[in-house]
């Protein structure tokens, strides 16, 4: 009742709520106002000068080579299979690197936290360093100032009937299916997801039982017997090894990893596990010192107490800023074009010189890139939702 008198009182243009709403539809009509000049603007523009903002031109031939692609491929190839090639070289590298950054930024991070002074200062020394130099800077140095300075083919670093490196990239021995490999194959399948199983199942049988399941013991019993079994069943040559063979002037066979791809891919992975060690010397660091003393007085032993006390506490706190890193490593990848590794951003510009669209090219990169971290995004916040503390 108050309300409709007070509404009576006042005339609609001095009403307070009325015109927060007409503000509001009036700033909306203008910045869509102001976003259509703006794109009407330049879609007239580009069709004056011959260059629609339209994507044919993705199933034309490309026309330039790409010295290193995880798929086929070839310069008659169309523009599409040149940009599928960047992204899938830019995934590889970007797993690769995330994998490697997570392993070696768990192992600096406990270092970190190790009580041996030496130790410690060490892994200080190594998040200091990469954490305060730029990556670019990083990535010139593994590439020109070790890389290049590899010997030459004939000089390579050997380890015998293995590795061959030098300075036109690492051979390495690399294992491919024989006949009958698949069947190996589906074996090595079955046994990872039957021990992931294992582990889950057990683990939770552990916890609410409270007896001893031995799901570590077991699933590593699964990891390899049912492989083993498979390498009998396919008639036990189910691989065969590729092995480098120094022909003339360079290798052949193997698995070629180029110096600008492995220059990339450790530039990527020791500079973001210095961020990543420090996010998880925090995680460690917010479980409560209580538990940690509590395990210690029922016995515990110190792989126990990390195991089943710190590292599942602390995965809980960090995977948000976990999250971040991984997006800022996908996105790092770009810098790849100052080595010459052809990664997305580096085949874009290429095919921006050949087919003259620099606003389409562009605009896809970009679409390509936030889909990537979207569903980056989206798989580990679903992640963090099914582990996070729930508090009251």
């Amino acid at each position: 009742m108050a309300n409709a008198e007070y509404s009576n009182r006042i005339p609609l243009w001095r009403d307070e709520r009325v015109l927060k709403i007409l503000a509001q539809v009036v700033s909306s009509i203008l910045v869509l106002g102001i976003l259509y000049w703006l794109i009407n603007n330049f879609m007239v523009i580009t069709r004056q000068r011959g260059m629609p903002l339209t994507y044919g031109f993705l199933d034309e031939a490309a026309g330039f080579p790409i010295k290193e692609a995880f798929i086929p491929y070839a310069p008659t190839m169309t523009f599409g299979r040149a940009v599928l090639v960047g992204l899938v070289n830019t995934l590889v590298v970007s797993a690769l690197g995330i994998v490697f950054a997570t392993v070696l930024g768990f192992i600096v991070g406990l270092m970190r936290l190790s009580s041996n002074w030496l130790i410690s200062r060490i892994a200080l020394a190594y998040i200091e360093f990469h954490r305060n130099i730029p990556l670019l800077v990083l990535l010139f140095l593994w590439y020109f100032g070790v890389f290049n300075k590899l010997p030459a083919v004939k000089q390579s670093f050997a380890f015998p009937d293995v590795i061959y490196i030098n300075q036109r990239g690492f051979y390495i021995t690399w294992p491919h299916l024989a006949v009958g490999g698949l069947v190996f194959l589906g074996f090595v399948i079955a046994g990872v997801i039957l021990a992931v199983v294992a582990w889950i199942v057990l683990r939770r049988i552990r916890e609410v039982k409270a007896i001893e399941t031995y799901y570590g013991w077991v699933s590593l019993g699964l990891l390899i017997l049912v492989p083993l079994i498979g390498w009998f069943v396919a008639g036990g040559k189910p691989l065969v090894l590729d092995i480098p063979v120094l022909k003339g002037f360079n290798f052949t066979g193997g698995l070629r990893l180029s110096p600008e791809f492995a220059a990339l891919l450790i530039g990527l992975a020791t500079y973001t596990s210095a961020f990543i060690a420090e996010v998880i010397r925090s995680g460690i660091q917010a479980v409560h010192k209580g538990q940690i003393e509590a395990a210690k007085a029922v016995g515990l032993r110190y792989s126990q107490i990390l195991s089943l006390i710190i590292v599942p506490q602390a995965l809980r706190v960090v995977i948000p800023p976990l999250i971040s890193q991984y997006l800022n490593l996908t996105k790092n990848s770009s810098l790849a074009l100052v080595i010459g590794f052809q990664e997305l951003f580096a085949i874009g510009k290429v095919t921006i010189n050949q087919a003259g669209r620099a606003v389409p090219v562009f605009l896809l990169i970009m679409a390509i890139y936030l889909a990537i971290s979207l569903l980056t995004s989206v798989v580990l916040n679903f992640y963090n939702k099914r582990v996070q503390l729930i508090e009251r």
